[in-house]
């Protein structure tokens, strides 16, 4: 099984590469400890998505102490690798979203895998349920069966800013049946609200909503019709051809609106832990702090 990371976020709110910021006196970074509790589960690979300029970093800092453990592949977002006959708007600086970044992966992952971002800690239980999911997943033809780990809205949330989520409809046997993106969502005091269309009026969420946080497990056949879900996407992309994102939870719901998988939701009671905003850093490093020293991971991850 592999594990892709989604890491080639600009990280413009959080003023820096937040990919590689250490969250541990030992000098781990959210991204180590995913990968500590992905081989636990029982992955064996796992594909970093950077930015091309940033590969000399990442294996400096992160493949290198891995690589004895886990299989480790790079593989580069480039804003101009684009289906034909498609190409770049001019000015057009901003990635294409977390849907082109799996895009670009299409040609290095041949297994059943999972996604995660690489700044948001998920939790060991997380990658158990995605390897559980995994193991059993047909790998090709009929409906594809993908899975999702759904978070509680109010577990996922910032004091310091807006986060955005994947705003998920479920139904009564768990299967995913609504996704819909959520760029801009504040905490208030009983509830969360998000940002409606019209760029003014704010809309409240319980806090026991089901979220996407990228953190999905599919089978290849997610690639089968991924091309043409972001063809169409670059054929409209109207007035706004220089920030326009194409998202993953709206191609995974496009190919389940159209019969072509289905999407199991494992729910977590697990607390969100990630840098959104540089002020989030201080309370995910307690946090790390306060599961070492209860016994959960060691004090230096690859000692």
């Amino acid at each position: 099984m592999t594990l892709v990371i989604l890491a080639a976020g600009m990280g413009s709110r959080y003023g820096g590469l937040k990919q590689l910021d250490p969250m541990t006196d030992a000098g781990n970074f959210i991204i180590d400890f995913s990968i500590y509790d992905a081989i636990y589960a029982g992955f064996d690979h796992v594909v970093f998505i950077i930015k091309e300029e940033n590969l000399d970093l990442f294996r400096e800092s992160i493949g290198n102490r891995i690589e004895k453990r886990i299989k480790v592949t790079y593989a580069f977002q480039k804003t101009d690798a684009l289906p034909m006959p498609y190409t770049l708007p001019e000015g057009r600086v901003k990635p294409w979203g977390t849907g082109h970044a799996i895009y670009c992966v299409r040609d290095i992952v041949k297994d059943n895998f999972a996604v995660i971002n690489a700044d948001d800690f998920y939790g060991r239980d997380t990658f158990l349920q995605l390897a559980k999911h995994l193991r059993g997943a047909d790998a090709k033809g009929g409906v594809a069966h993908h899975c999702m780990i759904g978070f509680r809205l109010g577990n996922t949330l910032t004091e310091n800013g807006t986060v955005s989520r994947g705003h998920c409809s479920v139904d009564a046997n768990g299967m995913l049946q609504s996704v819909t993106e959520r760029t801009k969502i504040m905490k208030k005091e009983t509830c969360a609200a998000y940002l409606a269309d019209d760029g003014e009026t704010w809309i409240d969420l319980p806090f026991d909503s089901i979220v996407s946080m990228n953190c999905w497990g599919f089978t290849p056949d997610l690639f089968t019709n991924l091309e043409s879900d972001f063809s169409d996407f670059l054929a409209n992309l109207g007035d706004n051809p220089l920030k326009a994102e194409f998202y993953l939870p709206s191609a995974v719901d496009l190919q389940r609106k159209a019969g072509l998988c289905d999407v199991k939701v494992y729910p977590t009671q697990s607390v969100w832990q990630g840098v959104t905003y540089a002020e989030d850093k201080e309370r995910v490093k307690g946090a790390i702090r306060a599961m070492i020293k209860a016994g959960e991971y060691p004090a230096s991850l690859w000692d």
